[in-house]
Parts: C-alpha cells; sequence; structure tokens
C-alpha cells in the first residue's frame, strides 16, 4: 500500500518568555536536525532569540541555518510570499521537505498598523493555499511581548492546528470586504494606464526617478492582468503614490498575484506578482459590476 503524500503542515506557537521560545523551538529543530535525509532546519527570529537558540543547540548549532528575522522579512507581505518560494527551491528536499521556524517582525512593519496587520494574516492564510503541495513545516511564533492579543487571535484563524481556523478563501474575502477609503476629490484622471504618464506624475509627486519607474512598470503589468480598463486615478505624494484601476472583468482568485512565477526573477509580463512584489500594497476589490485595484508604492 503506497504512503499518503505529504503536505504543508502549517502551525503556530504563542509564548512570552525566552524560556518558552527556547522549549518550543529546540524540539522543532531538533525534530529534523535527527531526520535522515532532511535539509538543515531553518529559525528566521529576532536576533536576541537567535542567541537563545545558538546557547540551547550548542554543537548542533553549526548544523541549523539561524537568520535574522530583519533579513527575512524586508518588505510586503508579498515579498515574504517569494522568499520563502525561493527559499524551498534553492533549499529544500524533495517534495519541498524542511522545517522552517518563522518569526515575522511583529512590532516592525508587521504591526504598525491595523491595515498592515491585515496583509500579514491574509498572507498566513493563503500560504496555506500556496504552499499545499510542499512537505514543509512552518512553525510560526507568536510573542506576546511584541505581538498584541488582537493580532494573535487572527493568526489563530489561519492556522490549520487550532480549534478556529478557517477557511483561507474565506478569511481573505472577510479581509477584502472592509471598503477601501474613497479617492480624494482632487485624485487625477488618466485615459489609460499610460507608463509615461504614471512615471511623469509619479515623479511630480516626490518619488525618485528610479522608485517613478518601478511605480510606473507595476501599474502597466496589472492593467495587462485586468484587461480593458474604465478608469485610471492617481493621488498621493511621495512615497504613498497610489493608482487605482477600474475594469469591468473581475479577477475572482484570492491568489492572484501571489503565486511565484516558474522564472522565481522579478521581470516585465507577470502582472500582478511583478505589482505586488514592487509595491507596498495591492488591494483588489471585486463587485458585481467588475473589479477595483489600487496600488500604493510605499
Amino acid at each position: 500500500m503506497s504512503s499518503q503524500p505529504q503536505v504543508f503542515d502549517h502551525r503556530m506557537t504563542v509564548l512570552g518568555t525566552d524560556d518558552a521560545f527556547v522549549a518550543a523551538a529546540v524540539p522543532f529543530l531538533a525534530h529534523a536536525l535527527d531526520s535522515p535525509g532532511e535539509p538543515p532546519p531553518v529559525a528566521v527570529a529576532a536576533p536576541d532569540k537567535l542567541d537563545l537558540l545558538r546557547d540551547a543547540l550548542g554543537a548542533d548549532a553549526k548544523s541549523a541555518v539561524l537568520l535574522p528575522h530583519t533579513d527575512w522579512y524586508t518588505g510586503s507581505a508579498a515579498n515574504a510570499v517569494a522568499q520563502a518560494a525561493g527559499y524551498l527551491a534553492a533549499h529544500a528536499g524533495p517534495g519541498g521537505r524542511i522545517h522552517l521556524l518563522m518569526e515575522p517582525v511583529w512590532n516592525g512593519r508587521a504591526g504598525r498598523s491595523p491595515r498592515e496587520s491585515a496583509e500579514w494574516i491574509r498572507y498566513e492564510a493563503l500560504a496555506n493555499l500556496l504552499f499545499a503541495p510542499f512537505a514543509t513545516t512552518a512553525l510560526c511564533v507568536y510573542d506576546t511581548r511584541t505581538a498584541g492579543p488582537a493580532l494573535i487571535a487572527e493568526a489563530r484563524r489561519a492556522h490549520p492546528d487550532t480549534d478556529v481556523y478557517e477557511d483561507p478563501v474565506r478569511l481573505a474575502a472577510e479581509l477584502d470586504s472592509v471598503p477601501l477609503p474613497p479617492p480624494p476629490a482632487d485624485a487625477r484622471t488618466l485615459t489609460g494606464a499610460d507608463a509615461e504618464a504614471v512615471r511623469a506624475w509619479a515623479g511630480g509627486s516626490g518619488l525618485p526617478a528610479a522608485d517613478a519607474e518601478l511605480f510606473a512598470l507595476a501599474v502597466t503589468e496589472a492593467a495587462a492582468a485586468l484587461g480593458p480598463l474604465d478608469r485610471v486615478r492617481l493621488w498621493g505624494e511621495a512615497p504613498a503614490c497610489v493608482c487605482e484601476l477600474r475594469s469591468a472583468r473581475r479577477v475572482g482568485d484570492p491568489l492572484a498575484g501571489f503565486v511565484p512565477p516558474d522564472t522565481g526573477e522579478l521581470e516585465p509580463g507577470q502582472g500582478l506578482w511583478y505589482a505586488r512584489q514592487v509595491c507596498a500594497y495591492v488591494d483588489v476589490r471585486d463587485d458585481a459590476a467588475g473589479a477595483t485595484v489600487r496600488l500604493q508604492y510605499g
């Protein structure tokens, strides 16, 4: 009888002391270190926690990969998806087999606002779909000293090992049910997503030339994914330059822009993936008449 294929094992642990962290992390990493043929386990955590792991693991610490979380979580939630997918492609064993201990920077970008926190809960939820085919075991660390109770409560809904786990698509739809703030009255309207017009506007709004170029390309990539546009609006000042695209065609896929391309490289022709990698936020809202996609650069 053939064995069942392994699937993504997505767990979370909630703790509030250094001792509790060590008690959760060391057995998790040791299990991987003791498994024949398993690649070195990875711990992505705050630097002080990595010091604790080095002391607790002793000589075994040389067989694990210990990375400061500020080196891994360097941008948006979509950037974190790209980082994880790239690491699995380069370092995981057959079928994606590897152990990852992950602690986002909850007291930094990820926790600085309700909106930003919502983006990371979306990442946690959609990870269950994005990495479902992989035999990866991930343990997400939530430290009550840096992650607040509201964030932890929502994160529990994104992890299958809890008693309040929600279907990822349903949870993402709930996050998207929050209406977007209306554009300001002085928003500029364009007849189409013309790269030169967006670039010139972004530069005039304070973005450096290289950033204005990236933003303009992100807008045109998103526009190409949407098809014919009904409306294009621009507003804001650097770094928070915003472009809103309106199309009569719905997006219809909660994973749109989150699935890494086969190349693994960021390049034109990748639609919403490119836009999500370049922009701080890409909001997608479907309705009965089509879709609104709002891109914010910084």
